[in-house]
């Protein structure tokens, strides 16, 4: 018998490549933290010799949830201010507040604390966009989860760096430091249209196309938004980047919530892709994303949380099921997005937007063992006629019994396996008092 680091058993192994495919009574066997098989229990009982052995005869093993937008960090400022518009919320309450307390350690605790919600949701990589990237790199790793890290540039002073061309040079020698972990990737940053400079934009653009990076930014999120542009530029905010040669196959627009007909075939003509944040874009009031358009047409979506403070919940089940849920309901058509696609979304989909999509986002031979097992036997799981089904519409990240991220096991029975819980308590307490002065203002 071949011996193996690791199998795992499961009732239901669902691939999500090739698309609605649902494999019984299969197991999946890791060496060196890749998948090595898939291959029917028997058979794999048969075959290997396993260091490790997980048998799941309740659970659905899916390949792990690709968080495409978040503000890991930002897990400190959770409900500290809610129910107000966009650049309300942003300029009266978050900036200040990052302005007193956002500091190295507050980046790494937040993302520690960030990236554990996410693993007992399921969520085996995320894609940040904050401060002090090296610190949350720093939260990632220590934890042992996969990070994208967005270099983030804005074109104004902040604690973290004084103008554009420091947060370049910062995020610069983050990936020459670290360029080398596996677990880690990077993006180039720029917040937002009405944050970044023409100037800088082509800055950004050729450090992107030398270094082959993604460009993740905000895009077309408020009509606010849409109306400074217009005022400034002359231009709506995806016209100003078409003409600085931003879009593309690299660019990663975040919410895309308004969009003409026009401004969709750019995005799916230049092979971009969107980050869409259901239940972020519901709290503030922004819209709906035509997402059963931009899946109509082609264009590659993934699923996000966005930060804690304008979503409260990192939780890609949640966003799995509010998109099916609004797509269906904005577009009149019930099977509009089925849940087959809202599940690829939440991990294919996503890895594919940051260039991962060779290495995870799917269970196939040669990928990284990313893999999260959702428990079936629970009462409101039952009974279950279609998984995949019961994925989008029935499970919560409650369900979620197991997580390994490139084959090694990070949440055992609903706890993190190398973290105490104390631990994360105590961090959480410890900033709340600090910033519990931010709720009176």
């Amino acid at each position: 018998m071949e011996q193996i680091d690791l199998l795992i058993d499961a009732r239901w192994v669902i691939p999500v490549n090739p698309a609605g495919q649902v494999l019984e009574q299969h197991s999946v066997a890791v060496r060196d933290g890749r998948i090595l098989a898939v291959l029917p229990t028997a058979k794999a009982h048969a075959t290997y010799l396993p260091a490790e052995h997980a048998s799941l005869p309740g659970h659905a093993l899916i390949p792990g949830l690709v968080n495409l937008h978040t503000h890991a960090a930002m897990a400190l400022m959770r409900g500290l201010a809610d129910d107000m518009a966009l650049m309300q919320w942003l300029q009266n309450r978050i900036w200040p507040a990052e302005a007193r307390h956002v500091s190295p350690q507050f980046v790494y605790d937040g993302t520690l604390l960030a990236c554990a919600e996410m693993l007992r949701g399921g969520v085996t990589c995320f894609n940040d966009m904050y401060f002090y990237p090296a610190d949350a790199a720093r939260a990632a790793l220590d934890i042992g989860m996969r990070a994208a890290l967005g270099l983030i540039v804005i074109d104004f002073p902040t604690v973290y760096a004084a103008d554009a061309d420091d947060y370049v040079a910062k995020g610069l020698a983050l990936r020459d430091a670290l360029g080398e972990q596996q677990l880690l990737t990077f993006c180039m940053a720029p917040h937002a249209p009405y944050t970044v400079s023409d100037k800088t934009f082509s800055r950004l653009i050729t450090l992107a196309e030398e270094l082959d990076l993604p460009v993740h930014m905000h895009v077309h999120e408020t009509q606010d938004e849409i109306g400074q542009s217009v005022a400034q530029h002359g231009v709506r905010p995806l016209e100003r980047l078409r003409r600085l040669g931003l879009l593309g196959p690299n660019l990663i627009a975040v919410h895309a919530i308004d969009l003409t007909e026009e401004e969709l075939s750019l995005l799916v003509q230049n092979g971009s892709s969107v980050a869409h944040c259901p239940s972020s874009n519901l709290k503030l009031a922004n819209g709906f994303a035509p997402v059963t358009r931009m899946l109509a047409q082609g264009l590659n979506v993934g699923l996000g949380t966005d930060g804690s403070a304008s979503n409260n919940r990192l939780d890609l089940f949640q966003e799995m099921r509010q998109a099916a849920l609004l797509a269906k309901a904005v577009s009149g058509d019930a099977g509009s997005l089925p849940a087959h696609k809202a599940l690829a979304m939440a991990t294919l989909d996503g890895a594919r937007a940051l260039r991962l999509d060779h290495a995870i986002g799917s269970i196939e031979h040669g990928k990284f063992a990313d893999l999260t097992a959702v428990e079936f036997s629970a009462p409101e799981m039952l009974p279950c006629y279609d998984p995949i089904s019961h994925l989008v519409y029935a499970a919560g990240r409650e369900n979620v019994s197991h997580v390994w991220v490139a084959g090694r096991l990070l949440i055992e029975n609903r706890e993190l396996t190398n973290r105490p819980k104390n631990e994360l308590e105590n961090i959480a307490f410890l900033w709340q008092n600090r910033l519990s002065m931010e709720t009176k203002a």
